[in-house]
C-alpha cells in the first residue's frame, strides 16, 4: 500500500492531472494536500517541478502490488482520467477502484453530457434518461454505473459532473481558423453546450466541498449555440476570418468520424441545479467574455 505523511490538511486525489486537474490543483493547493495520478513518469517530472505531489501508474498496464494513497483523512478523489478510446465499458476506471482501498468521504467523476444522446434542439436535464449514441458516451454511462456501485456500497458521496466542451486559454479552436477549415453551414449545425475551464474547476471545487452535493449535475455556462457560431465568435473577437461553410452532405465525406459524431447530435443543456443545488457561480457565463480571457 502506498503511504504519504500528513501534513495536517486532508488530502485529495486527483485521477488524471492534465488541462483541468492541473487548474484545480493549483486552486485546492493552498488548503489541501494534493496527490496526483499520473500514467506518465515524464508528465510526473514536471508536476513535481510545480510543487505537487505525484504518484505513476499506468491503469491500462498496472504493477503488480499498485495502489492508491492509503488515508484516514481522504477528503476526495476527483477521477478525470478520460476512459480508453475502445471498447463498451471504461476497463480504466474499473483498474482504479480496485486500487482504492481505503473510501475517500466524496468521489468527484467527470463525465459528458454526451450520455444524452441527441435531442435534437430539446432541453435536456438531469432528470433526462441517458440515451447515448457513441461508443464513448456509452464508456462513460458505464464508468457512472461503476463509480454509483462503488460509492453505494462504502457509503461515500458521490458527484457525478456532466461536462460539454471545454474551451479555455490554449483550447480555442485557433489553428484551425489559421488553416481555413471547413465548418457545416449555420442552418445545418446543431446546438452544442460548452464550459470555460475556470467555472468547469468551480464545480470541481464545489463538488468536494458542498457537502450536501450529491448525483449528477450538468455543468455548462448556459449559452447553447451551435459550433459553427462559436467559432465564428472566436473569428470575430481574434480577427481571424471566418471560416468557409459546407452542407452536411460534403461534412459527411470530408470530416472525421469523431467530429461528425458531434455534429449528429443537438441539445441544450440546462445548468439550473448547478447554479442552484451545488451552488457554482459562474466566472464566464458571458460567452465573449470567457474567450477574450482565453486569449
Amino acid at each position: 500500500m502506498t503511504q504519504f505523511r500528513s501534513e495536517g490538511r486532508p488530502h485529495i486525489l486527483i485521477a488524471g492531472c492534465g488541462y483541468v486537474g492541473q487548474r484545480l490543483a493549483a486552486r485546492l493547493r493552498d488548503r489541501y494536500e494534493i496527490t496526483a495520478l499520473i500514467r506518465a513518469n515524464d508528465k510526473a517530472a514536471a508536476l513535481e517541478r510545480q510543487g505537487l505531489k505525484t504518484l505513476v501508474i499506468d491503469l491500462d498496464r498496472p504493477r503488480v502490488g499498485s495502489s492508491i494513497p492509503e488515508r484516514l483523512d481522504q477528503e476526495a478523489i476527483v477521477y478525470l482520467a478520460p476512459p480508453p478510446g475502445s471498447g463498451e465499458s471504461d476497463l480504466r476506471l474499473d483498474r482504479f477502484l480496485h486500487l482504492a482501498f481505503v473510501p475517500p468521504k466524496s468521489f468527484v467523476y467527470m463525465s459528458t453530457t454526451g450520455v444524452y444522446g441527441d435531442s435534437q434542439g430539446g432541453l435536456v436535464d438531469e432528470s433526462t434518461p441517458v440515451m447515448p449514441l457513441t461508443e464513448r458516451a456509452r464508456r462513460r454511462v458505464s464508468a457512472e454505473e461503476m463509480t454509483r456501485v462503488w460509492c453505494h456500497e462504502r457509503r461515500v458521496r458521490r458527484v457525478v459532473l456532466r461536462v460539454p466542451g471545454i474551451y479555455g486559454p490554449d483550447r480555442l479552436p485557433l489553428e484551425r481558423l489559421r488553416k481555413s477549415e471547413p465548418v457545416v453551414r449555420p442552418e445545418d449545425a446543431g446546438i452544442t453546450n460548452r464550459i470555460h475551464v475556470d467555472d468547469l474547476v468551480s464545480a470541481c471545487e464545489a463538488a468536494i466541498e458542498n457537502k450536501e452535493a450529491r448525483g449528477v449535475y450538468n455543468v455548462t455556462d448556459g449559452n447553447s449555440i451551435s459550433s459553427t457560431s462559436f467559432i465564428d465568435l472566436v473569428a470575430e473577437l481574434t480577427g481571424l476570418p471566418r471560416p468557409p461553410r459546407v452542407s452536411m452532405e460534403e461534412a459527411q465525406l470530408t470530416f472525421s468520424p469523431e467530429r461528425l459524431s458531434f455534429l449528429n447530435e443537438s441539445r441544450r443543456v440546462s445548468n439550473d441545479r448547478m447554479l442552484k443545488h451545488l451552488g457554482v457561480t459562474l466566472r464566464y457565463p458571458d460567452l465573449e467574455a470567457g474567450i477574450r480571457a482565453s486569449l
